[in-house]
């Protein structure tokens, strides 16, 4: 059994989480994620909206690693969490108790791949979206540690054939979600970030462009960073 679950808790840059099996245990290139995203909120201009207007989507909040981090260190967000995992959700919540975050935060359990029309009807339009969405390939699935696929969920690690099902469902999302100029912050396999922008130029209207791409710390292309360009929906 991982040593996540033996002890119930872990470290997630300065927090200390509850973690549970079967919720998706964060790894330390998610902390990377949460980093380019509070990089980004540095050294944005000032917003013309109020500070306290500013919100953000997470699709995948496993044990709400991602978005308790960003409402941690930024009190000026709001957030809505999405998981379709109920253990997931529960966890998240407890965890948002314990931190004193929980006001800022909507938590909502939806399945992206099925009702992508639900999650737009609760989020709303948002400044950003974040995800570390299922990405591995399935065909991948068998070659992971035996101690991942016993013990964790493994719909938080299936992303289908060529890992892109989540993935594409976001940057759907995100066409209409997203205010203008928004971003999208996604942790990926080092081979989507061509296989994203591949699918991007088979797309039409989709009104988002393909930013950067950022290495983990293994020297991995690791994170994708996607803007709205069109006006919102």
């Amino acid at each position: 059994m991982p040593v996540q679950y033996v002890i119930e808790e872990w470290d997630f840059r300065e927090l200390t989480l509850k973690m549970r099996p079967p919720v998706f245990i964060p790894r330390p290139e998610t902390e990377e994620l949460v980093g380019l995203v509070m990089e980004e909120l540095r050294t944005r201009g000032p917003a013309q909206d109020s500070p306290a207007s500013l919100r953000f989507l997470e699709v995948g909040c496993g044990s709400g690693a991602v978005s308790l981090s960003l409402l941690h260190h930024c009190p000026q967000c709001h957030a809505v969490a999405v998981d379709r995992s109920s253990e997931a959700l529960d966890l998240t919540r407890e965890n948002a108790e314990r931190l004193g975050v929980l006001e800022r935060l909507q938590i909502v359990q939806l399945d992206v791949l099925l009702d992508a029309d639900s999650v737009l009807c609760q989020c709303g339009s948002v400044d950003f979206i974040v995800s570390n969405p299922p990405y591995v390939f399935a065909e991948d699935l068998p070659l992971l540690e035996p101690e991942i696929l016993w013990y964790e969920d493994q719909r938080s690690l299936d992303g289908g054939e060529g890992g892109m099902d989540v993935i594409k469902q976001i940057l759907c999302i995100g066409t209409r979600a997203l205010k203008k100029n928004g971003k999208i912050f996604l942790e990926v396999d080092p081979r989507h970030p061509l296989m994203i922008q591949e699918w991007l130029r088979s797309q039409s209207d989709h009104g988002l462009e393909y930013r950067e791409t950022h290495r983990d710390f293994t020297g991995r292309s690791r994170f994708c960073v996607l803007q709205k360009t069109a006006p919102e929906c």
